[in-house]
């Protein structure tokens, strides 16, 4: 089996959304004082490589904890859009183009390359998104979830979300950012997971993201 890491690391010294706070990492035990080591963590439910649900968005939303398990597992297809411009829109034609493929995976998940501009300014640029007529394919098919390696499913000047609001308005499913290594998946299906911390009412998560091939 060949397992791929798609989750970035989580670090003090990480790219963490405009406005908020990046994680803190402050000792609460010590080897030299109690005999073992822990750790008091500090940071936003959508720190780094993370998962969104409908609760990220609306007060009456599907929360993570309320989703099945079997909502963060299954079949997923990279669509490749690394040949796109900044800021130039995802076209529903680039998910049409892998035919039925597209149609029974699971999870879509969308390489931009973006994530090779992890750590720099650049990273919060003019990444592409998804378009107004590619959103509609997704919600009108039968996916459990979509995948970015940039920072939102929405542009950062866009305060108001208005893809998030789309989509979990329309669906149950969830929106994972901050991937990373897509160009290692191939262009068929593959397995992979996203499982959140299992917190209650809770409105995102970090994930582990995984690739694996049988």
């Amino acid at each position: 089996m060949r397992v791929i890491d798609l989750t970035h690391l989580i670090e003090e010294d990480m790219p963490v959304y405009p406005g908020t706070d990046a994680p803190s990492f402050e000792p609460a035990n010590t080897y030299e004082e109690n005999g073992f080591k822990e750790t008091r963590l500090a940071m936003f439910s959508h720190t780094g490589t993370h998962v969104d649900p409908p609760a990220h968005l609306f007060a009456d939303g599907a929360t993570l904890d309320e989703l099945p398990v079997e909502q963060f597992i299954g079949k997923a297809l990279v669509v490749d859009c690394r040949d796109l411009a900044d800021g130039e829109l995802i076209a529903r034609e680039r998910i049409e183009q892998y035919g039925d493929r597209a149609v029974q995976a699971d999870f879509l998940l969308f390489n931009t390359g973006w994530d090779a501009r992890w750590g720099t300014d650049a990273f919060f640029g003019d990444y592409p998104c998804l378009s107004e007529d590619a959103l509609d394919y997704i919600i009108a098919g039968d996916y459990k979830g979509i995948g970015f390696d940039v920072i939102g499913l929405d542009p950062i000047p866009d305060e108001n979300l208005t893809r998030h609001k789309k989509l979990f308005a329309a669906k149950d499913m969830v929106n994972v950012e901050n991937l990373k290594n897509l160009d290692l998946c191939g262009s068929d299906l593959f397995w992979f997971s996203c499982f959140p911390l299992k917190i209650k009412d809770s409105d995102g998560s970090p994930v582990r993201a995984v690739a694996w091939f049988e």
